[in-house]
């Protein structure tokens, strides 16, 4: 690898890492599709960020402008991110599913005269002095090559990039806003240049990201997808693979075959439920090895997770079932060369994490924010402790608030929100801690655990004190049927439901039935529902009895990325829900126990 942890922690600036990346690996592929109808060296992708970046300077972005991406997991994102950012430039992405006035919004914040986008998203661009489309040339827009191929005379591409220094915005992150309007995190290029070379002193992490090859299909509008799918491979030089559809990833992972895997909770359910179902499948024999085997898996990642060493008979029984089925499950999932998979964004449920963990995924998660730039804990790969988040990366202080607030002070966090000096003063106090807005513990070995959020906590009628999340993580973990799944109890007697379907999931379910898919009948049809009684149930025998479910109702729509029930990162908007479902909260609360 090109850069010294320490090295990478005082390095001037992103574009000079790009630049000796380019300078070192030019020959390596660094962007390619999964058909790779696009594939691109270092190489090329630098002399395409020189032209792109002199393309833009002609349309009038200088240092401290900022640029707006809208577009899918696509090559041209980095290209023109990256061009962006060499002037100086603060390329920021918008979440695809914003509506208009969300887009209208986030402009007017971020101030940005130009915009970047797909042709489908034309419509929703509003008032802005430039458009680039990438993929079309519709009246009053610029064209990818037109952009590309214009006469600059007098750019000098070296000296703008030379120019940028670590105290200047890289990017701007805004939080999907489940309360009020978002936030504009403005970070910097110290902030993430400090936050990869702090990820670099784990030999873990060093080992996965030299020269690998990672996936790009969360929303570049998300930190973590820049952090772990953009940022990161500049420093690496790691293969990038663009997967605009993010429904076809899981489709896609036995062809790339990823070294960094970062999945969301629910895409590791989905990975979850499709080995149960291709082990369900097996005949006879072969699905009583396959079960040995998981068995076998499972029970050795409890005996490590409870400290107890491993009986030579153990070791050998854990050697054989690795042999015969766990390694070819993990070919076959196209996870076998992944050092690091990754769960983060939310909780994921314990008991999800074990089983993944049996069939020989060390699956690592960890916490941090968009403030903290990815900077946080992470699980040491071979001293994993489900249920927790991990310990604190190097230079990451960590402290619980009197409340249980966890705290955090690093040379990662923000430089502040944009144009909102009150609200960063509420988030960062005078000593320079974060104050995150989780609840959370620290035992004495340094392991992190999240409680919950501390504005989303139940506390029922008794007075008990429960995490809302960790009764939906369970929901969720049962059972591949359920999409959404929000826990509800504040000020009440006891814990009731309301459920969504996944909608692949739902449709699977209602082909064996021969139902309709719309969620509109399935929510009402009693097998159905029979079976998420069934779901209810098993999650009740993992809860304590005051967590435990006691009404549910399956409503009949699907809820998408967002709207009004979820953030674009798919987090719940729970007062916009308690308030939209109000009626059928309260019909549950009059349903007789």
């Amino acid at each position: 690898m090109g850069f010294g942890a320490a090295e990478l922690r005082e390095i001037p600036s992103l574009c000079h890492v790009f630049q000796r990346t380019v300078a070192e690996s030019g020959d390596a592929v660094a962007l390619r599709t999964p058909d790779d109808a696009v594939s691109l060296t270092w190489r090329r992708y630098g002399e395409r960020v020189r032209r792109l970046a002199a393309g833009l300077h002609a349309l009038g972005v200088r240092r401290g402008d900022t640029v707006a991406l809208m577009l899918a997991n696509r090559p041209e994102f980095h290209l023109l991110d990256v061009a962006a950012f060499h002037l100086g430039a603060i390329p920021f992405s918008i979440y695809n599913t914003s509506s208009a006035e969300q887009i209208e919004y986030l402009f007017a914040n971020a101030g940005n005269r130009i915009v970047v986008c797909e042709e489908r998203f034309l419509p929703l661009v509003g008032k802005v002095d430039r458009v680039v489309c990438v993929d079309g040339a519709p009246e009053g827009t610029i064209s990818l090559a037109e952009l590309e191929n214009t006469e600059t005379p007098g750019f000098d591409f070296d000296s703008a990039w030379q120019a940028v220094g670590p105290g200047d915005v890289l990017t701007l992150i805004y939080t999907s806003g489940t309360t009020g309007p978002p936030k504009g995190v403005e970070l910097t290029h110290r902030n993430l240049t400090y936050s990869m070379g702090a990820a670099l002193e784990s030999p873990d992490i060093a080992a996965a990201v030299e020269g690998g090859r990672v996936l790009s299909f969360l929303p570049d509008a998300h930190l973590a997808n820049r952090y772990f799918a953009h940022y990161f491979p500049i420093v690496s030089a790691a293969t990038i693979t663009c997967v605009a559809d993010p429904k076809a990833v899981v489709a896609a992972l036995p062809a790339v075959r990823p070294t960094v895997f970062l999945g969301v909770p629910m895409l590791w359910y989905k990975i979850k439920a499709g080995i149960e179902q291709a082990v369900a499948a097996q005949p006879g024999v072969r699905r009583a090895i396959a079960e040995w085997a998981l068995g076998t898996g499972l029970s050795t990642v409890h005996a490590q997770a409870a400290g107890a060493p491993l009986s030579r008979w153990s070791r050998l029984r854990h050697r054989v079932a690795r042999r015969l089925v766990l390694d070819r499950l993990l070919v076959r999932m196209g996870l076998d060369a992944c050092v690091l998979p990754i769960s983060g964004a939310a909780p994921i449920a314990v008991d999800a994490l074990n089983f993944l963990m049996a069939t020989g995924l060390p699956i690592c998660e960890g916490w941090a924010m968009s403030e903290t730039s990815v900077h946080g804990t992470i699980n040491p790969r071979h001293a994993i402790r489900p249920g927790t988040v991990g310990k604190a990366q190097y230079g990451a202080e960590l402290r619980l608030a009197d409340d249980g607030e966890l705290l955090m002070r690093s040379p990662a966090l923000m430089r502040g929100y944009r144009h909102d000096p009150g609200r960063t003063a509420e988030a960062i106090d005078e000593d320079g801690w974060l104050h995150t807005g989780d609840i959370a513990t620290i035992d004495a070995d340094g392991y992190v655990s999240i409680v919950d959020r501390k504005k989303e906590l139940i506390i029922n009628a008794a007075g008990k004190n429960m995490s809302p999340s960790n009764i939906e993580n369970t929901l969720k973990s049962a059972s591949a049927l359920i999409g959404s799944a929000v826990a509800i109890g504040d000020r009440r007697p006891c814990v009731v439901a309301l459920i969504t379907l996944d909608p692949d999931a739902a449709a699977a379910f209602a082909e064996r039935h021969g139902l309709p898919a719309d969620p509109a009948v399935l929510a009402g049809n009693p097998v159905l529902r029979g079976e998420i009684a069934d779901v209810v149930e098993r999650a009740n025998a993992r809860l304590s009895r005051v967590e435990q479910v006691k009404e549910f109702t399956v409503l009949p729509v699907h809820w998408e990325p967002g709207g009004t029930e979820l953030t674009p990162t798919m987090k719940l908007k729970r007062a916009s829900i308690a308030e939209t479902y109000a009626a059928e909260i309260d019909a549950l609360y009059r349903t007789p126990s």
